[in-house]
């Protein structure tokens, strides 16, 4: 699997530039270590500029002619790459879950949500076209669109295919030339991203790969020749990337994190509702910013609260929740539970200190959290409003459900907020009132489908519109308004 990545013998990963591996021009690597275990699997270059003009000059090369190849042949290369990702997902998901910690399952469902997002890019020749209308007699006025140029992306370390699939197949087949930094934990997956792009016929230089840290995000948001920018990660970077993006006069849609609230009724399915919120909470080890960590509970819920603690205790760890991406962060979500405990919160389900069984050898060294339930929790606690990213759930107990919305509307974040109920008042009430980009009804992770955009509100996100559907394609592009007139004396007019 590793060895398909070009990584020399020492263990350093290259860049992907102009079609091919390009070795870094820093001295600078840090470890790639795979969560399961604490192994180190490469190293990784902490690259910066000279990286950077190499790849932004290959993507300058690529732009004119990829920019004047037509958009429905452009659009082939996206249904080659649909078959080569599907043909793949194996590699791919093992691939992902090796390098940042995820179940096979859940990183199959990553990829398969980027292939959805693919077949969107496939639709935009039909969306795209443009408008046009004859607004006067021999005047008519038209709309175009024209590609940003070279743009960038860059992605988290949780979901290694998917994010750069929220941005790459509509920017690129929008006639855009891209560079992509992943994250410097997770690298290997975007290089064999880029494989599968050449694989499937777009042009060298069309797509470029350049890992690093800081100094490469830096030199990314600054750089004169990247017209617009993709960001997903915390809501503190996020507001720094789109400030100095910004401030360098390119389009900037940042992409923050999340404290999402999951309101669950009393009147809530007893035998469908706990093992769904449960798993709302703890899927992908909570390490996805519309994870649903902030349970309310509106009126009386033991009987659910019950139900949830014991599907959490029977939770399989290593089989049915991956590891945590470092141990820098088993510490800071451990810091989470025992800070509220000390609070006077109450602990129902504890994952400090779990391990995989025995049989799965190797583990006991990766980093582990087990499903983690938190009772009576006040809503000022760190717990409750800041995001955890783990997989630990507070439950809050109102007694209606103003108050509950009292506490989501609080919070600085706006991704995603939902509700447990089988009464159709709370859901409505929730919809008008929830300040979230994103609302769900019996649904825990409201990620919309395909082409409803994704996309939060507030301190989750900074920019206009949301990063895929109609709204990748305005990011992505810029419209040209042309006028055209033809004088025709019978028909003049005040417009003549």
């Amino acid at each position: 699997m590793i060895d398909k990545i070009q990584i020399t013998t020492n263990g350093k990963i290259s860049n992907w530039i102009n079609g091919s591996y390009v070795p870094s021009e820093t001295t600078e690597y840090i470890p790639i270590v795979t969560p399961y275990t604490g192994a180190v699997i490469g190293e990784c270059p902490l690259g910066g500029s000279a990286d950077l003009d190499k790849a932004v000059a290959a993507a300058s090369a690529a732009f004119p002619a990829w920019e004047k190849t037509h958009i429905k042949e452009r659009v082939q290369v996206m249904f080659r790459l649909k078959t080569l990702l599907e043909e793949n997902i194996d590699e791919l998901a093992n691939l992902a879950s090796l390098e940042c910690g995820k179940l096979i399952d859940e990183a199959k469902a990553g990829i398969m949500k980027g292939v959805e997002i693919l077949e969107y890019a496939c639709s935009v020749p039909n969306k795209i076209a443009g408008e046009y209308q004859e607004v006067s007699n021999g005047i008519s006025c038209r709309i175009s669109r024209e590609p940003q140029g070279v743009i960038a992306c860059i992605a988290p370390f949780n979901f290694p295919n998917m994010v750069p699939m929220w941005s790459l197949p509509i920017a690129l087949v929008c006639g855009n030339t891209a560079v992509l930094k992943p994250s410097e934990q997770v690298p290997l997956s975007a290089l064999k991203l880029a494989e599968l792009f050449t694989k499937a016929g777009l042009p060298d230089g069309v797509l470029n790969v350049v890992n690093g840290g800081v100094e490469m995000v830096e030199a990314i948001c600054d750089h004169p020749e990247i017209k617009a920018l993709s960001f997903v990660g915390s809501s503190t970077v996020a507001k720094i990337v789109y400030s100095r993006g910004a401030a360098a006069g390119k389009p900037v849609l940042a992409l923050g994190g999340a404290k999402n609230h999951l309101i669950v009724m009393d009147d809530a399915d007893p035998d469908f509702s706990p093992e769904q919120i449960v798993n709302s909470v703890i899927g992908c080890a909570g390490q996805r910013c519309m994870a649903a960590s902030a349970v309310i509970a509106v009126g009386d819920c033991d009987h659910l609260i019950e139900k949830m603690v014991s599907y959490a205790k029977g939770i399989d760890i290593g089989r049915e929740i991956g590891g945590i991406i470092n141990a820098q962060s088993v510490e800071r979500i451990n810091g989470y539970i025992t800070g509220a405990e000390e609070q006077g919160a109450k602990i129902l389900v504890d994952g400090r200190g779990v391990k995989p069984q025995a049989d799965l050898a190797g583990c006991e060294d990766g980093y582990w959290v087990g499903p983690t339930i938190i009772d009576q929790v006040n809503p000022q606690m760190p717990a409750a409003c800041e995001e955890i990213f783990g997989p630990v759930m507070t439950i809050i107990r109102v007694k209606t459900i103003e108050e509950a919305l009292e506490i989501e509307n609080a919070s600085p974040y706006g991704n995603a907020a939902s509700i447990f109920t089988s009464s159709g008042a709370p859901a409505d009430y929730l919809i008008e009132h929830a300040s979230a980009g994103m609302v769900g009804v019996n649904i825990g992770v409201p990620v919309p489908r395909e082409p409803f955009s994704f996309g939060g509100w507030n301190d989750s996100k900074f920019g206009s519109g949301d990063i895929t559907g109609e709204d990748g394609i305005d990011f992505w592009t810029k419209k040209k308004k042309v006028t055209t007139k033809w004088v025709y004396p019978l028909h003049s007019n005040w417009m003549s």
